[in-house]
């Protein structure tokens, strides 16, 4: 077992005071808080070089921290080593005979899966193995009902991108927690869609890379398509032939790829009954076959849809079908939008790229691919303000472990409220 420390938790009573001891006295960096509901915790991480400290803050009286506090009173809680992976590590533990808290693995901070470790095997350390979301995207198919709508995530698999690209100006000490990178640098994101369904038909939003990609451009982008959309549609109870409408929220390989099949008779849309609805600005940029987008706009994931007169182009914000309407979000791309689902007095928006994973979640955490970042930070302004204010529910398409949570802001610091 090849283990690394990751970091040691710190059980604490008084927030303010760790914290005017940890960021103001010594100067430290706290990162974005991170609330984990399972476990009744808050934690707050604290990088320090290639380790952290963690500050963790009960949120009721039932938490194994505030318990541990009753008891003992502050201090250190445990200590967290980093394996490559999790199930193999306990397997080995348990043919030794060692006493475990968890004999399986759970979802902990920061997308990871964790196990504990008794202290009583372990000299009176209660130890943490943590293993870091990487390899595969955790929800496949999730489910939830939005007044009338049903709504389904779904997904394409996951492909890798530079963490520096994904981050853009952020400093690497601060996104790697959040994001590990591999040895080449890039991070693990998902390719999630989003089934709706309601009595006028069933609506995906994005679908995917799809599985057109060549050799070369699968290991450059680390494609992982073991469970493909149809696989996790299918899963859903749906067919390809099922889908009346789809929605792409911007017409990059990873959001619009899977629009689009390669079969013996060429190229053709996957979704053989569906309308494509596009919004023809961002039509346009596709085909524009710009220097600086190019590497993201394939014309073969457009093309053979206008070639088979199944393209329906819209201009301006407009209600789609009843309960779902865009709204242009320009930054990522000139014509990039989002996707805002009403019902029952709810709503629930599709957020791709302007807010891709839980981690940028903070106003200036941009990615390096924006073509227009001082508009995306203009835009994800409003955006963040009006969904932490109006508790609207974010489905992040890129995230490797958080289909979709609340935004909360907790004394000026924000954190996501998992939801699946």
């Amino acid at each position: 077992m090849k283990a690394v420390l990751d970091h040691v938790g710190i059980a604490v009573q008084d927030l303010d005071k760790a914290l005017a001891f940890f960021r103001d006295a010594l100067g430290l960096e706290v990162e974005v808080t991170e609330e984990v509901y399972a476990q009744r915790v808050r934690a707050h991480f604290i990088p320090t070089g290639q380790s952290a400290i963690e500050l963790l803050e009960a949120t009721a009286s039932e938490s194994a921290i505030a318990k541990y506090i009753d008891k003992r009173g502050p201090g250190i809680h445990h200590i967290t080593l980093r394996v490559p992976d999790i199930g193999a590590t306990l397997a080995r533990l348990k043919t030794r005979g060692v006493r475990l808290v968890d004999e399986q693995p759970r979802p902990g901070a920061e997308g990871a899966l964790v196990a504990f470790i008794h202290p009583s095997a372990a000299h009176g350390v209660l130890v943490e193995l943590k293993q870091a979301a990487r390899r595969l995207v955790e929800q496949w198919v999730t489910q939830m009902a939005l007044g009338n709508l049903q709504l389904t995530t779904v997904s394409d698999g996951s492909f890798r991108l530079d963490g520096g690209a994904m981050f853009g100006v952020v400093p690497r000490p601060l996104w790697e927690k959040k994001a590990p990178p591999d040895d080449r640098g890039r991070i693990v994101l998902a390719m999630r869609a989003l089934l709706v369904e309601a009595d006028w038909g069933r609506m995906l939003i994005d679908c995917g890379a799809g599985g057109k990609l060549d050799a070369k451009w699968s290991e450059i982008f680390g494609l992982e398509r073991t469970r493909s959309l149809d696989h996790t549609l299918a899963e859903a109870g749906v067919e390809p032939e099922a889908i009346d409408v789809v929605l792409p929220t911007h017409l990059h390989f990873d959001h619009v790829g899977g629009a689009v099949s390669r079969t013996a008779l060429g190229l053709v849309p996957h979704f053989p009954k569906a309308r494509y609805v596009i919004r023809r600005g961002e039509w346009d940029a596709a085909l524009e076959q710009h220097a600086r987008s190019c590497g993201s706009y394939f014309t073969d994931d457009v093309v053979p849809l206008e070639q088979a007169g199944v393209v329906d182009f819209f201009d301006d914000d407009r209600e789609i079908r009843p309960g779902v309407r865009v709204a242009r979000a320009r930054g990522h791309t000139a014509h990039h939008q989002v996707v805002c689902l009403e019902s029952g007095g709810k709503t629930a928006v599709f957020a791709a790229d302007v807010v891709a994973t839980q981690a940028h979640i903070q106003d200036n955490w941009i990615t390096a691919l924006d073509l227009y970042p001082m508009e995306s930070f203009a835009f994800k302004q409003r955006f963040l303000r009006e969904a932490i204010d109006r508790e609207h529910l974010i489905f992040f398409d890129h995230d490797p472990s958080v289909s979709a949570g609340y935004v909360r802001e907790k004394d000026g610091t924000r954190f996501v409220q998992r939801v699946i």
